[in-house]
Formats: C-alpha cells, structure tokens, sequence
C-alpha cells in the first residue's frame, strides 16, 4: 500500500481529501445525512482496518465502496423493517389487537416497589461498609478490585463483605417467598 510521510495510504488521504464529496454521494442514495455520515465511518473504519494494495484510481474505488456500503445499508434497514413488520402482525394476531403492551400491570408495578423499598431496608441494615460495597459492585457495576484498592482492603475482604450482603438479600427473600405461599 501506497504511503505518504505520515504513513496513511493513499486512499485514506482521498477519503479525507475527499469526504464532502462521498458524504454528499452517500446521502442521495441513503436519503439523509446521519446514515451518510454513519456509512461514511464506516469506510474509514474499513480502510483503516484492510490492507489494500496499489489502487490505480482511489477516488472511484471509494465511490465503489461507498455504493456497497450504501446498498448494505439499505438492504439491512429493510430486512429490519419487514423482521418488525412481522412481529407486529405476529403479536397482534395472537393478541386480536394492533398494540400488545408488554408494561406489567399497576399491581405488579406497585408489588415490585415495595419489594425494592423492602430491600433497600434490608441493606441500610447492614453496616455500613458492607452496604457500600454491595452498592458499589451491584448497583454502580464497579470491580472488586477497584473497590478494595478505594477502600484500602483486599479483594477477599469485599467479597466477605458481598457475600455478608448476598446472605441478607437470601435471607429476605426466603421470608417473602414464605409469605407468598
């Protein structure tokens, strides 16, 4: 592949050089300019990740490029279309009706705010570094390690501390199944 001084081939400084013009091309095949600039990534992307030898004229290969990517796109956003299309008549012969709401009923809904508040209690009861972690890791999706390092303890002391929480939560949990029958 052709190079220049900064090591970009010479498509890639095409594509560059060239991006209002293949934007412009992409959004009259795409009909706006947010998938054009979507497919425009896209080939940058591409280009930058494939080893692509000499080409004698970059401009048109990036046309033809460009005129593949669009065609995927079009035909992916219309498999999309006819996928949703289907669902929709799938579930609303199943249903008789045009609109299936998939919301859980006011009574689940309130049933499952309660649980949490009941929860929430469950936790501020224990000590506190243990509801933090607990928090920490479940809730926030932080490593163990991050927040044994934050708190200046081992990875095996928060796990202690998550399975103290875990074994409240277990606890709680078989006292409501036990209450639901």
């Amino acid at each position: 592949m052709a190079m220049n001084k900064r090591g970009d081939s010479d498509i890639a400084c095409v594509l560059l050089a060239k991006r209002a013009v293949i934007k412009g091309f992409l959004s009259s095949r795409l009909g706006n300019a947010a998938d054009a600039e979507d497919v425009l990534q896209d080939l940058w992307l591409k280009i930058d990740r494939l080893e692509i030898g000499p080409v004698d004229d970059p401009l048109s290969y990036l046309f033809r490029m460009a005129q593949n990517a669009a065609y995927d796109r079009r035909r992916s956003a219309e498999r999309r279309s006819n996928r949703e299309q289907q669902w929709v008549e799938t579930q609303s012969s199943k249903a008789g009706t045009e609109y299936i709401d998939d919301s859980p009923d006011v009574l689940k809904q309130m049933v499952s705010r309660e649980r949490l508040a009941e929860v929430e209690q469950v936790l501020n009861a224990l000590p506190e570094r243990t509801s933090y972690i607990f928090r920490a890791f479940r809730v926030e999706g932080r490593a163990q390690r991050d927040i044994a390092a934050e708190l200046e303890i081992s990875v095996s002391a928060v796990e202690k501390h998550l399975r103290k929480a875990y074994r409240a939560i277990i606890d709680f949990r078989k006292g409501v199944d036990s209450d639901d029958g």
